[in-house]
């Protein structure tokens, strides 16, 4: 969801036929390079969806580790199945209302949605079935505080960070919220309370994706002006603005990175992995910021999807090792 929700989207694009400001020109033999599999998998943005249960997972092992029980268990599967479904909503809800903004952009004109192989009415009913799925599941399984926090979620994704992006940069900012939400879905799933720990884990997530989108932003600042989507990139294209977000984020995401050993979530291994991990995040984003002066368009892009390739690695592995130096203490 969200700005995470762009974790898996950045390292490639599609190759499609197209003019200079014009939608993309999509071809017989391009239609049918794409299978229901394929096309359902896009719309519900699989990598992403993965990526917010893997995370949403983490606060759930968490929260069980603090409550002192296993987090293998049905409840595990139940609150996962229920927050994928939301997710997946959530992802075609997006599409639907951003359908045409995608046909303008090389990177997003083959969507489903965008390239007209699903009509309009499929994609909302599509979404719609998925929001409701999840939330049944989330209400039969878990806590009325995992359910409503998870369609707020869904909710502040779609109806606010989805067509805010067209008016003001902000919307990466208020995108984050939600981007964030999945490790405190699931440590509420777990212990049926937000609590520090869960904040801690909300707060890791919200500031590891302002280095992460705005290399993603730099990356795709033609197709997104194309689109007219007002990311900073796009709004101040000199780059500076750029840098000096993504550097301001990566340098709290040391201290903000270490706050769980402090709460006694995780042990001192996990202390020295997070500044470690941090520092090296840092030293990507530092890379970054010579998109100011490259010379060419290709040396910037590949500053910039260094720093997404570094992104997606250190969030897995700080993860990783915050679950596996766990304390469980209260």
């Amino acid at each position: 969801m969200t700005p995470i929700a762009h974790a898996a989207t950045g390292l490639a694009s599609p190759a499609v036929d197209h003019v200079p400001g014009l939608a993309p020109v999509v071809t017989p033999q391009q239609q049918t390079r794409h299978s229901w599999i394929a096309d359902y998998q896009e719309l519900f943005k699989v990598r992403v969806t993965s990526m917010a249960v893997l995370t949403a997972w983490a606060g759930f092992y968490l929260g069980s580790m603090r409550s002192g029980i296993t987090s293998m268990h049905w409840g595990l599967v139940e609150s996962l199945v229920g927050i994928a479904l939301v997710s997946c909503g959530a992802s075609v809800m997006n599409q639907v209302i951003e359908r045409k903004i995608d046909a303008r952009m090389v990177r997003t004109a083959q969507r489903p949605l965008a390239a007209g192989r699903f009509g309009l009415l499929h994609g909302l009913a599509l979404g719609m079935a998925c929001f409701a799925a999840g939330a049944l599941v989330l209400a039969w399984f878990t806590n009325p505080v995992t359910v409503v926090l998870t369609l707020l979620t869904g909710f502040t994704y779609v109806a606010v960070y989805t067509p805010l992006k067209r008016y003001t940069t902000l919307a990466t900012f208020i995108g984050a919220f939600p981007g964030a939400m999945p490790p405190l879905l699931g440590w509420t799933a777990a212990r049926g309370v937000i609590e520090w720990p869960a904040v801690a884990l909300f707060a890791i997530l919200f500031v590891w994706q302002f280095p992460h989108f705005m290399a993603i932003a730099w990356l795709y600042r033609d197709d997104y002006a194309k689109a007219g989507i007002r990311m900073l990139p796009v709004v101040q294209p000199d780059g500076w603005s750029t840098v000096c977000e993504a550097l301001i984020y990566a340098v709290l995401m040391i201290p903000v990175s270490a706050v769980p050993y402090y709460l006694h979530l995780a042990g001192p291994v996990y202390l020295v992995a997070a500044v470690l991990l941090g520092l090296g995040y840092l030293a990507y984003t530092i890379r970054f910021a010579r998109i100011t002066r490259a010379l060419t368009t290709a040396e910037s892009r590949g500053y910039a999807r260094d720093l997404l390739r570094a992104s997606v690695i250190y969030l897995p592995l700080l993860l990783a090792v915050m679950m596996l130096n766990a304390t469980g203490r209260r």
